[in-house]
């Protein structure tokens, strides 16, 4: 399983460019933990291009990824890694989401099946993420996904393959399809 970063394992602050801005949100550890227990791997894959546009440093974001480890490992849940692209737009790069480059690589690095994988996140973009490397896609209504889907869903090509309040609901639903 694949998570967005902002808007799905934490709340959405536009550019989260200093670590005391960071607030995990109260149902991610044991949601976390229940996909734990399962066995299925929980890979965060995020966009920070706030790097590239100088908003921050690349030092935050490393910051950032272990602090939410420290929280998570308080509660007992941990991730199984932290993927993550610089780049903007304009950089054209593959890693970029809704580009598959960073699916890709961390199936190469923890043995995945992109087809029998799953991206949770809160834009579309990361259910195009999830269509792109074959798998399937779960856009959650926190963060920027109310928006995105109350406001934009007749635009899109394809549709999620589900639309759920937020990761806890969305580990229900995957935990059930693995079954």
């Amino acid at each position: 399983m694949f998570l967005d970063r902002d808007g799905t394992i934490c709340e959405e602050v536009g550019y989260l460019n200093h670590v005391s801005r960071l607030q995990i949100y109260p149902h991610t550890a044991g949601a976390i933990r229940r996909l734990n227990e399962a066995g299925v791997p929980a890979i965060v894959v995020t966009n920070q291009s706030g790097v590239s546009r100088g908003m921050f440093p690349e030092s935050l974001v490393t910051e950032v990824h272990r602090k939410i480890t420290e929280e998570l490992a308080a509660s007992g849940a941990r991730l199984d890694g932290f993927y993550y692209c610089t780049h903007s737009k304009a950089d054209e790069c593959n890693c970029r989401k809704p580009l598959p480059g960073l699916l890709e690589r961390a199936s190469r690095e923890h043995d995945i099946d992109l087809t029998r994988s799953f991206v949770v996140g809160d834009r579309y973009g990361d259910v195009e993420l999830a269509h792109a490397a074959g798998g399937r896609g779960v856009l959650v209504l926190t963060g920027y996904g109310s928006g995105d889907y109350e406001y934009h869903r007749q635009e899109w090509p394809r549709q999620p393959d589900w639309v759920l309040p937020d990761l806890a609901a969305a580990v229900d639903v995957i935990l059930k399809e693995l079954q």
